[in-house]
């Protein structure tokens, strides 16, 4: 079933990964099954209007449409929105090197919002990069951009690595 996300984005569908795919598969053939349409796409790219739009290994680009309904009290998009979009391509950029049998989690980001985000902008794109792969600890960095290529936020992330079963409970 196909989901629009925004005009212009559709997903496979909406939901969570079955966790004996990602141990059996690893994060780039997930993602990449996210990416045709064969995995859905996480519930909360529906309701703050991104999700994945390129991957391989080690490198992703989510785009993403703020909107009115993504607004702080001040009338710019929250904070939160950018923070949620960037967390998604700085982890997604260390899952795409996630080998079989393995699970990540984010243990600490830090984002630098350097341009306020508008609703109206239009299209928004992140692009996430894996910095460093470790045995249990992995790093990467984001930017995240306008249509003009105008940078809005860029940030790097931590994540742990550890056995799927831990998650398998």
């Amino acid at each position: 079933m196909t989901v629009e996300i925004y005009p212009g984005l559709t997903v496979g569908g909406i939901g969570t990964l079955p966790l004996d795919v990602v141990q059996r598969d690893g994060g780039l053939k997930v993602l990449q099954d996210m990416l045709s349409g064969d995995l859905p796409a996480p519930p909360m790219c529906r309701t703050l209007a991104f999700s994945m739009r390129e991957v391989e290994d080690g490198r992703v680009v989510f785009s993403g449409m703020p909107s009115a309904d993504h607004l702080n009290p001040l009338g710019t998009v929250h904070g939160g929105w950018t923070a949620t979009v960037m967390d998604s391509a700085l982890g997604c950029a260390v899952f795409s090197v996630i080998k079989p049998g393995e699970a990540y989690t984010t243990i600490e980001f830090k984002l630098n919002l350097v341009r306020p985000v508008l609703p109206g902008m239009g299209e928004v794109f992140c692009e996430g990069k894996i910095v460093h792969r470790g045995r249990t600890i992995a790093t990467s960095e984001a930017w995240l951009r306008d249509k003009n290529g105008k940078l809005l936020a860029h940030g790097t992330e931590t994540c742990a690595i550890f056995p799927i079963e831990n998650l398998m409970r």
